[in-house]
Order: structure tokens, then sequence, then C-alpha cells
């Protein structure tokens, strides 16, 4: 097969293959699609069904103004994205991934979950791959610096820290890769203890209870968006308040249904991600297309960086002017992209594949919506921290 593909998130590598790997199909409203067809074909393959749908369907909602977003942006392409439901299976990703292939698509994009990804990966990889998304290590060391700057700007610096992880194919990544890097990176906190859960728990009284007794200062929470529901609500209920959560590099804190049902003891908590640069113009673009088009939906980092990985098939054909394996892959990794959505310098890629200059954000979740308070050049607001207890009058 002669196609290319792209893996938008990939705990150990990275994924753009012979086709690349990054799309689905939407509504095509965009002013230079009406007139000509599609330059490139781009399958997106995600969990839009199963344990991970809601994610993935957050991630969906990104490409589906993508090319809207082009137009503004007076860029010259229009893609064709096809969509593939992963079902938040590992198995069937794999599957869909062929089909995709089969079925013409130059580019893959894909799938969010890490195993998913993997399994897309294999499809993927003997064509080439590209990743636009943090290694677990640049994660990690990514946030734990983060942690740093926010207790030298709140002036307040914990003593300890607890981490409580699922214990799932990213939870046992970031686990060993935060065990391998915290003593390199001299931080000025202790590590008092690693707590781990399964990922289908519907209960952590136990963990917490067992995380509120080592007294520690710090929670960091490696969960998904179910489980660190439950991770709060138990916080809540056994009236734990530490100084602070904050999320060293996992989703679930700053979803948009977890912020719908933890409500007021949803704010304050700290993720420390990639995030979407509010002071980017097209990140001022996609944000204004994506409320048009989905006013009820939050935008977030699942939406921006499937954004930016159609953003990245446009850019490989635009500078290939083709759809076969070889040009897109040359032009995929030669390509610096100066104009995108998250926060860091150009999009670029090293010899294994990975964008290098991603940043990591300190997003604090005010308002019932995640904010980047962390790059101070890219923050919307101040942070807050230590964190106000659950039931201090700043919790609305």
């Amino acid at each position: 097969m002669t196609r290319s593909a792209f893996s938008r998130r990939r705990l150990g590598g990275a994924a753009l293959a012979g086709a690349t790997l990054i799309g689905a199909p939407l509504p095509l409203r965009y002013a230079l699609a009406q007139a000509r067809p599609a330059d490139l074909k781009v399958a997106l393959l995600l969990p839009t069904s199963g344990l991970q749908a809601q994610i993935g369907q957050a991630c969906k909602r990104g490409a589906d103004v993508a090319n809207d977003v082009f137009s503004d942006m007076k860029m010259p392409v229009r893609l064709e994205v096809m969509n593939y439901d992963t079902e938040s299976k590992p198995d069937v990703a794999r599957t869909q991934a062929e089909k995709a292939l089969d079925a013409g698509a130059h580019v893959l994009i894909g799938a969010f979950d890490s195993g998913q990804t993997i399994s897309i990966a294999q499809v993927a990889e003997q064509r080439g791959v590209v990743r636009n998304f943090p290694t677990a290590p640049m994660l990690i060391t990514g946030a734990l610096a983060l942690h740093k700057d926010i207790f030298k700007s709140s002036g307040t610096t914990p003593r300890t820290a607890v981490l409580m992880s699922v214990n799932d194919t990213f939870g046992t990544a970031m686990i060993g890769g935060i065990k391998a890097l915290f003593p390199k990176l001299n931080m000025p906190y202790e590590l008092v203890d690693t707590i781990s859960y399964d990922a289908a728990a519907k209960d952590l009284s136990v963990e917490v209870a067992k995380a509120k007794a080592t007294k520690a200062d710090l929670l960091l929470p490696v969960c998904r968006l179910n489980d660190g529901k439950f991770l709060i609500q138990e916080m809540v209920k056994q009236r734990w308040e530490p100084m602070g959560v904050l999320n060293p590099g996992s989703p679930g804190l700053y979803e948009q249904d977890f912020l719908k049902t933890m409500g007021k003891y949803g704010e304050f908590l700290v993720s420390n991600v990639p995030w979407l640069d509010p002071k980017s113009a097209m990140t001022t673009s996609l944000e204004k297309r994506h409320l048009a088009r989905f006013p009820n939906d939050q935008l977030d980092l699942n939406g921006g960086f499937t954004f930016e990985g159609l953003l990245i098939a446009a850019q490989a054909w635009l500078a290939a002017k083709s759809t076969q394996a070889a040009a897109l892959n040359d032009a995929l990794h030669n390509a610096k992209i100066d104009q995108h959505v998250i926060i860091g310098g150009p999009i670029q890629f090293d010899a294994k594949g990975q964008n290098v200059n991603i940043k990591a954000a300190a997003v604090e979740n005010l308002k019932r919506k995640p904010t980047v308070v962390m790059p101070l050049e890219s923050a919307a607001a101040p942070l807050v921290f230590p964190m106000p207890g659950w039931n201090d009058k700043r919790r609305v």
C-alpha cells in the first residue's frame, strides 16, 4: 500500500504511515469545498462509542470544523474526512485502520487512547509514522517543571505528595515514567506513596483513605474521566483537602462531563497538559467555528489536537501537492508549521517522527472552564494556589 498514517496520541512512539493518520467525514460547508473535489482523503479513527466515547466525540468536533478554519486562515486546501469508530477497543481500531486504507485514505489520524493507537500504528508503521503529541517522558518532565513555576508564582511550596493512578496502559507508563524521572528533576517535595487502582473501579474509598492517611500536601492524580469523578467525589466525602490537586499529564479533570458533573468541586484543579494557545490567531478561529457549530460543547485539547492533526495533513499536501505516500512523508518530515493552535514552537518532527516543540501548560478549572494560567505569556487568567477548601465561599 502506498499511503501514509499519522497518530495523535500514543504513549511510546509515533504513528504516521504510508497513509497519513488524522481524520473523519463531516458536513463540508467549507467555501472552497463546494466547487472542487477534496485534495486529500483523511481517515479519522476515534472511539465514538464505548468507554472512551465522550472523549472521542470531543476529538471529532475539532475535525468537523477544520475545513472552515482553513478557509478563515486562507489556506487553499480541502480535506475529505472519513469517520471510523474504534468502539474503544484496540482490536477494532486495527480493523478500522485496515478498512480506511482499503477505502483509499491517504492519511490516518487517531485514536486518542494509547492501546487503540498502538494497534493502528501496527498497521501504519510499515508505511511511516509521525506523532504530534508528547511522549510520556515529555509529558512528565513538562508537568513537573510547571509545578516548580506554580510554587514560585504562588509563594507556597508543598513538602510531600502522593501519586494516585489508574492501572491501564497509560497509567502504568506514567507511573513508571514519574518514578524514573522524579529523582532527576530536583523536585521540592517528596513523593511519599504511589497508589494504583483498576480502570473499571466504581469505588475509590479505600484508595482515597490510604492517600489521605499519608497527610501529603499534594495529590498527583493520573486518571481518566469516570475515575476522576469518583476520586474527587470521595475526597469531598472524606473531607480530604490537600494543598492542591495537580494532574501530571493525564486527561479526566478538564473534560466537559467532569466539570458539569462535579460543579463547584471541580474548581481549582490543575491539569499540566498541552493546551490550545489562547493568544494564537488560529485558536481564535477554531474557537469561533467550534462555538457556532457546537454551542453546548467545550473545546479542549481533544478537539485541539485532532484539528492540529488535520492541519498537519493539510500542510503536508500543500507542500507536496501530491497524495503519494513518499511525497507526503517527505513533506511531513521536513515540515515547519509556525501557525497552529497548541502552545509551543513550530510543529517539526525529529528523526523518530516526534514533534519536539510542544510545551506543557498549567490549565486550571476556573468558573467551570479549563483556563490556561501558565506559561504566563499564554495565560488567560491568574493562578489560584493553594486550592480553596471544598466549602470555601470562592467555590460557587
